[in-house]
C-alpha cells in the first residue's frame, strides 16, 4: 500500500511542477524532453547494475518498453490538441478517467474479482474524477471533435493496461527500473525528433530554467511509474483497485495542492467530487 501513496505524492507533483511552469516561464515543450532524459538517468543510476545495451534488445520486454515510449509522445500531443480545441478541463477529464480501461482489462484477463462494494466504489470513482477536474469553461465543442478527448482517453487508458501486462508477464521486480530508463529514453528520443521537425515553428532555447525544469519534472516522473510498478507487483490489491485508487488519489492530492500552493478556486462540483472521491478510496480499499 504504501509503494501506491508513494505513486500517488509522485505523480501529484508533476501538477505542481506544471504550474510552476508558468510562474517562472519555463519553456514546456523543451523541459518535457529534459525530463525524460533526466527520468531516463535516475533510472539507470536507481537500477544500480552494468548495462550490457547489445544484450537489451534480447529482453521480452524491450520492444514493448519502446512502443509505449512512442506512445507516451503522441498522446502527450493529442492532449495538448484537445486542450487547444476544447479546453483543459476536457482533456484533464479524459485522461484522469482512463483508469477505466486497465480495471476492466484487469478484471477480464487476470480474473480479477470485484464484489459490489468495490464495483460501487470504481463507479463512485468515475463520478469523482469528472466533478473533481471540470472548471468552469466558456468552450463549445461539435460532435466531430470529441475524437480528441476520446484518443486521449485510449491512449491513456492503453498505457495504463500495458505497464500492468508488462509487469505482469515480462519484467521481473530486478528490472524495473531498467523497464522505466528505457520507457523514458524512448520517449525523450521520439520527442527529440517529433521537437526537430516542429523546430522551424516552435524554436527551442535552451536556457537554465528549462533545464532546471525538466530536472524538477524527470525525477517524480520516474518514480511515479516505478512506485506504481511495485504496487502492481506488491500483490495487496487487484490491479483494478490500484488503478483507481491511483487516479483518484492524485485527482484529490493534486486539487488539494492546487488550493493550498496556489490558491486555486473551487466549485460546489469540485468539492462534491473531492467528498466522492474519499468515499470511493474507502470503498475501494
Amino acid at each position: 500500500m504504501h509503494y501506491l501513496v508513494l505513486s500517488i505524492l509522485f505523480s501529484s507533483f508533476i501538477f505542481v511542477v506544471f504550474k510552476l511552469y508558468v510562474r517562472f516561464k519555463v519553456q514546456t515543450l523543451y523541459a518535457i524532453i529534459t525530463n525524460y532524459v533526466v527520468a531516463c538517468t535516475v533510472g539507470l543510476l536507481f537500477y544500480g547494475e552494468q548495462v550490457d545495451v547489445a544484450a537489451l534488445p534480447e529482453k521480452s520486454w524491450f520492444w514493448g518498453a519502446l512502443a509505449l515510449g512512442v506512445l507516451f509522445i503522441l498522446v502527450f500531443n493529442i492532449m495538448a490538441a484537445t486542450a487547444q480545441k476544447l479546453g483543459v478541463s476536457v482533456a484533464s477529464v479524459a485522461t484522469k478517467m482512463s483508469f477505466v480501461v486497465p480495471v476492466l482489462l484487469g478484471v477480464r484477463l487476470y480474473d480479477e474479482s470485484l464484489n459490489t462494494v468495490k464495483v460501487l466504489g470504481i463507479c463512485i470513482a468515475v463520478v469523482a474524477v469528472y466533478l473533481s477536474s471540470m472548471k468552469q469553461t466558456a468552450e463549445r465543442f461539435s460532435l466531430s471533435m470529441l475524437r480528441y478527448p476520446f484518443l486521449v482517453f485510449l491512449g491513456s487508458g492503453i498505457i495504463d493496461a500495458a505497464i500492468k501486462y508488462f509487469q505482469e508477464e515480462h519484467v521481473p521486480e530486478a528490472e524495473f527500473a531498467l523497464f522505466s530508463a528505457l520507457l523514458f529514453f524512448f520517449a525523450g528520443t521520439t520527442g527529440l525528433l517529433f521537437i526537430l521537425v516542429k523546430a522551424g515553428k516552435t524554436p527551442i532555447r535552451a536556457n537554465p530554467r528549462n533545464v532546471i525544469g525538466g530536472i524538477a519534472l524527470g525525477i517524480p516522473n520516474f518514480f511515479s511509474i516505478y512506485f506504481l510498478l511495485l504496487a502492481l507487483d506488491h500483490g495487496s490489491l487487484p490491479s483494478a483497485s490500484i488503478f483507481t485508487v491511483n487516479n483518484v488519489g492524485i485527482v484529490l492530492l493534486s486539487t488539494l495542492l492546487g488550493i493550498l500552493l496556489f490558491q486555486e478556486p473551487l466549485s460546489k462540483k469540485n468539492w462534491m467530487g473531492i467528498a466522492l472521491a474519499v468515499v470511493s478510496i474507502i470503498l475501494v480499499v
